[in-house]
């Protein structure tokens, strides 16, 4: 390291420990809006970019649009001055460390679509000043830091390691999760020089007053992202194929589930569901289905339980139409009612929503459909839009089934079990259902 580069890390470095520092964050959905509430509340000044001028009147004026994160929050961080949402992207230039929490969804042949990063990297080298940290935490392929990021902000006439420093850290937000936030998430870093290592090992460390743990490089950091939520997917695949299984020879998958738990060591219970859905499982496991493809790898594993975790939803709807015969009603103009769109209980989320997936094939059968999600009043399948509505007894009563494919702790289950007809919860809701035509995936 050349004395300049320790002068100018070092007034950084002091910047951030004494909170003086100005935090850029560029994307305000469900990674960078709780970070950037978080920084805020620790006494940062936070600038929040995003170009959907919606979520940016939002937040001006003081309103929430993540179910988990209050409105007090913001009202607060707008209030002390910590914190301002815009769309203009020259005010970068004030920013000290500038954090990359933006999307990285998948093309329809499952290719990665990083032109998301590659735009923010630019408004970056645009108008950052510098000596200042950039911080990419949007989930990417292994070398997207080194070979896309760096390159770009060397064009604009930066060195990084010296004028400006670069690392990358995984986002580790959990919509819902009440026990795990983003201050109490261990950090993982990689940093392109030993400098921009340390400097934002400190910045986390700073900021969140969490575990910090460091690896050798971006790919590194890359790359366990990537092994994080494709473990996800193989055991959701695995339990998902062990559940169809039981099916078939009578057994209930959730007994099987719970009797292996009690094993103290070697076992991590999994669950079965609908299918997988969100911003992580459907699409980080493609992510590294494509660069193993880039080396000549064909990932079968993780290509296995795309198709097993994509056959869920066809699983539920046969399921329901055998239980329904059971009955001597067809499923074909079935009056369903469907509790939950969203990809997971208590937050207003349907990227990816298996629930999609299972309505589209209701909607193909001409079911007459009644959609209950207390955390969604509006969504679109495809070019079709549909409305929520309030659960009551009357809409169960009508009801030739119920079919709970999201367990969210607001629905009224005891009135569902008293006024249903035939129940397919495929969440095991964990209510105890007294229902006589009550079935669990």
């Amino acid at each position: 390291m050349t004395s300049e580069t320790k002068s100018l890390s070092t007034a950084l470095l002091k910047k951030i420990q004494t909170k003086k520092a100005t935090i850029g964050v560029i994307g305000l959905g469900y990674v960078g809006l709780p970070f950037a509430v978080e920084m805020a509340q620790n006494g940062f000044k936070v600038v929040g970019f995003d170009k959907n001028q919606g979520k940016i009147r939002q937040l001006q004026n003081g309103e929430s649009y993540i179910a988990d994160l209050p409105r007090e929050n913001i009202e607060q961080m707008i209030e002390s001055k910590h914190f301002e949402a815009t769309k203009d992207f020259s005010m970068l230039s004030q920013a000290d460390v500038v954090i990359i929490c933006v999307p990285t969804p998948t093309t329809p042949d499952g290719t990665p679509n990083i032109s998301y990063i590659e735009e923010a990297t630019h408004a970056i080298g645009q108008n950052i000043n510098a000596n200042a940290l950039v911080i990419l935490e949007s989930t990417t392929f292994p070398g997207t830091t080194e070979e896309m990021v760096q390159p770009i902000l060397q064009k604009y006439g930066f060195t990084i390691g010296h004028d400006l420093f670069l690392a990358y850290s995984p986002e580790r937000v959990d919509p819902g999760n009440s026990n795990f936030s983003v201050s109490n998430t261990p950090k993982v870093i990689g940093g392109i020089t030993a400098t921009c290592l340390e400097l934002s090992k400190i910045f986390y460390e700073t900021v969140l007053h969490t575990h910090v743990c460091t690896v050798t490089s971006p790919r590194v950091a890359e790359m366990e992202k990537l092994l994080e939520n494709t473990f996800r997917q193989i055991n959701i695949a695995l339990v998902n194929e062990l559940s169809q299984i039981c099916y078939k020879m009578n057994i209930d998958i959730w007994e099987v589930i719970d009797a292996a738990s009690t094993k103290p060591y070697g076992f991590m219970p999994f669950t079965p569901g609908p299918g997988v859905g969100g911003h992580c499982i459907p699409v980080d496991p493609k992510y590294l289905l494509w660069a193993g493809q880039q080396h000549g790898i064909s990932a079968t594993l993780i290509e296995a339980a795309d198709k097993i975790n994509d056959s869920m939803p066809n699983f539920v709807v046969e399921r329901l139409s055998n239980y329904l015969s059971i009955q001597h009603k067809e499923l074909y103009r079935a009056n369903i009612v469907v509790i939950g769109v969203t990809y997971k209980p208590n937050i207003n989320d349907s990227r990816e929503s298996p629930a999609l997936h299972v309505i589209q094939q209701l909607l193909d059968k001409q079911c007459q459909l009644t959609i209950i999600d207390p955390y969604i009043q509006t969504f679109s399948i495809e070019q079709s839009h549909f409305n929520t509505v309030a659960l009551t007894a009357p809409i169960i009563q009508q009801a030739d089934a119920v079919l709970i494919l999201t367990n969210h702790s607001t629905i009224d289950y005891s009135l569902i079990d008293q006024q249903a007809s035939l129940i397919f919860d495929t969440r095991n809701t964990h209510f105890l259902f007294e229902n006589k035509n009550y079935y669990k995936l």
